[in-house]
């Protein structure tokens, strides 16, 4: 059957975020690995996540992959399809947020588009344009040492005009607490200004479900996962979606060893590995030998002392580093370099511990989430329950006729405990 929603994720975290809020709202939810291949058979469902890992390449790329999974979804039937973006704007002044919207908006005959990274329930507001993370903005964060995508500035407006070739304009809170009529004259009215992407104001989940249906109306919108939980409820009452509870299959045992890595620096993922190695043996991976390039025997030792200890129970390797290290690896190496070789090693001791048998992994990190996936080939994922807001419990499907569940977490989601918690209900 034809599919209701389509989005396109610019990391594999944050695909999982948005399928796990699709899922959470009734939708019947896929989370794929790329566009899928002709031969992948997916279940019936109401909507559709194609992870990409767009977020930091250059904006060309990233334009042409977007457009390439958009007109896949269309095929598939979708009839919005929002472009998931980090809940941070994580972004630079060349893009990739202004020139993706830019292109997705023009293929499908311009109009306006509703932009918002608000989603309330993680801590992230949109008031007058300024993006909050919990009660500070977002330039006094600590995205503001963003080790990729450093965010120095608050206001969205700003940020989105300097990347987008095309006017960026405001919808603000006194407009969308009126409601769904107020927001639709005000939308008309800045279109007929010129206004192309419109940063929304977001404070509320009340307000997410405005611009929802706001957004569900037209062909296109950019936001973080609280826009999808409002499309979710715009979808939901079309009367079209039948309700579907998010539950793990417990008739579908992996079984197998359980093991986890991590390639976030963010406060919240130091913090849980400090938590960790409490209850579980955590391994730290020496950033300077990975590159002086000795990564193939820096993973080797890894996975060898993963092996040593994994029969007995869960294990951690970790690459994660205060910012401070990070910053001072970066100015020796460089920053791509780093976050290469980083990325290179993480991977591969991933689809090593694989290959030794586990099959219960939790990601932790972006660049290290999607890293590990297109090392093991994972071509897509069925949404099962929510470990913490915005991660969930994946699980395999048309890959090698193996079942796995992983987690996959953004750097800064997840209580000081996440690691413990989603190892418990990983089974």
């Amino acid at each position: 059957m034809p599919i209701m929603l389509g989005a396109i994720a610019d990391d594999y975290t944050g695909a999982s975020d948005l399928a796990n809020t699709f899922a959470k709202s009734g939708l019947r939810t896929v989370q794929t690995i790329g566009i899928p291949r002709d031969d992948l058979v997916l279940p019936d469902t109401d909507a559709v996540v194609v992870s990409l890992k767009i977020r930091s390449v250059e904006a060309a790329s990233a334009v042409t992959a977007a457009r390439e999974a958009d007109r896949w979804l269309r095929s598939r039937g979708a009839s919005h399809v929002m472009y998931k973006i980090c809940s941070t704007f994580d972004s630079t002044d060349a893009g990739n947020i202004g020139p993706v919207t830019d292109a997705l908006r023009a293929d499908h005959g311009g109009g306006i588009s509703l932009v918002t990274p608000a989603f309330p329930e993680t801590g992230r507001t949109v008031y007058r344009g300024h993006l909050f993370v919990g009660d500070i903005p977002l330039h006094e964060s600590p995205l503001k040492d963003h080790p990729l995508n450093p965010m120095r500035d608050s206001n969205l407006v700003r940020v989105l005009a300097r990347q987008s070739k095309d006017k960026v304009g405001l919808l603000d809170l006194d407009v969308v607490s009126r409601g769904r009529d107020a927001v639709a004259a005000r939308l008309a009215e800045l279109e007929a200004a010129g206004v192309a992407s419109c940063i929304a104001d977001a404070v509320f989940e009340r307000d997410l479900h405005t611009l929802g249906e706001a957004a569900f109306a037209r062909a296109v919108s950019t936001g973080a996962s609280g826009l999808g939980l409002g499309l979710a409820h715009a979808a939901r009452q079309t009367g079209k979606v039948k309700a579907a509870k998010v539950a793990r299959n417990v008739e579908i045992k992996v079984g197998g060893l359980t093991a986890a890595v991590a390639g976030s620096c963010s406060r919240a993922t130091l913090e849980q590995i400090a938590r960790a190695e409490k209850v579980m043996p955590v391994y730290r991976l020496d950033a300077a030998r990975l590159l002086s390039g000795d990564v193939d025997k820096v993973v080797a030792d890894s996975i060898a002392w993963a092996v040593e200890r994994i029969a007995n129970g869960p294990v951690l390797i970790a690459s994660s580093a205060p910012p401070e290290d990070v910053a001072r690896v970066q100015a020796s190496h460089g920053r791509e370099q780093a976050g290469h070789a980083i990325e290179h090693a993480t991977a591969s001791i991933a689809a090593g511990l694989v290959e030794k048998g586990v099959r219960r992994l939790v990601v932790a990190g972006g660049e290290t989430s999607g890293a590990a996936v297109d090392r093991l080939g994972i071509p897509a994922f069925l949404v099962e329950e929510e470990i913490a807001a915005g991660v969930p419990i994946l699980r395999t499907t048309g890959w090698n006729g193996t079942e796995m569940r992983l987690a996959l977490k953004s750097g800064n989601f997840g209580g000081p405990d996440f690691f413990e918690k989603a190892i418990a209900m990983m089974v």
